[in-house]
């Protein structure tokens, strides 16, 4: 249960930090730059999180299959990669938004 607890960590902060970045893009669009810059810093810390417990059960692992690798383990890598995803995109979209306000 404790790993189960873990995944669903990570699958909560990639989902927050990708909340976040979404959040400051729609703040973008208004020109409410202080809540851009305060949401990106929000999501940046969210990602740092979910980051951080993904280097965990990668240590934990050790290269040898360790932790086992089941549905729900393999649906918080795809959370976590497409809230990097989004987020890198996000923050260019808001560079585009910022020069042309």
């Amino acid at each position: 249960m404790e790993l189960e607890a873990t995944v669903m960590e990570l699958i909560i902060n990639a989902g927050e930090s990708k909340s976040l970045a979404m959040q400051a893009l729609q703040n973008a669009k208004k020109g409410d730059w202080d809540e851009v810059d305060s949401l990106l810093t929000q999501s940046t810390e969210a990602s740092k999180r979910a980051h951080k417990v993904q280097t965990e059960l990668i240590g934990l692992d050790e290269g040898e299959g360790k932790v086992p690798v089941n549905l729900i383990m393999v649906h918080a890598q795809d959370h976590i990669m497409t809230a990097m995803l989004a987020r890198e995109l996000i923050e260019e979209l808001i560079n585009i938004h910022r020069k042309l306000q």
